[in-house]
């Protein structure tokens, strides 16, 4: 008899266990990421799907992802270097110590590339010119490297000097709340702005 309750209570208990472990699954694992994922869809609609920007109709870039405007073009402003080459999936930093020798040859190599392209002095080239940021996919520079580029752009598109300082200014981003972070601009806007002159 007591063997037969000790059975009984177990089979009970389990079945209970087996119920709770799929409402939980139901409400948890399928309703509550339902509703968050309705609310951002209503209420932020464009960050919550990564603030895709398109132009006639096509998908160009995100807002929150940097891109390839490599050195190859005159007429187009640069981005930061990339740890992970621009991909995504391989968002990562490069994990190298500031005295890294790779690291070191990296900055020479991207500082003596710059200095080249641009016209400058080495000294005169921002950090983030030379330096790739925590996600590898930094979409902003920083006014400093925009106003640094404004010359070369002017000169392959044409476009008078003061018009192209002015796109950077137009396009360049506060601190946040006015006192958090610090003053950028975004890349592939910037970029999209340009090719609208």
């Amino acid at each position: 008899m007591n063997r037969l309750n000790l059975s009984g209570g177990l089979v009970r208990q389990s079945l209970v266990g087996l119920k709770v472990l799929i409402v939980m699954t139901v409400l948890l694992g399928v309703a509550y990421p339902a509703a968050v994922w309705g609310v951002s869809q209503v209420a932020f609609h464009d960050r919550a799907n990564g603030q895709i920007v398109t132009v006639d109709g096509k998908d160009v870039g995100s807002r929150l992802i940097g891109q390839d405007f490599a050195v190859r073009d005159d007429a187009l402003f640069h981005g930061r270097p990339s740890a992970a080459d621009y991909d995504g999936l391989a968002s990562a930093p490069s994990n190298l110590g500031p005295s890294n020798p790779a690291l070191l040859k990296a900055i020479a190599e991207r500082q003596a590339t710059i200095a080249k392209v641009e016209g400058v002095d080495v000294a005169s080239i921002p950090a983030d010119a030379v330096t790739a940021s925590g996600s590898g996919l930094d979409p902003y520079i920083s006014p400093e490297y925009a106003a640094l580029q404004v010359p070369r752009v002017a000169k392959a598109t044409g476009m008078d000097i003061a018009a192209v300082r002015a796109l950077v200014a137009d396009h360049t981003d506060g601190r946040q709340l006015g006192f958090l972070g610090e003053p950028k601009v975004n890349v592939l806007e910037l970029n999209l702005a340009l090719a609208d002159r």
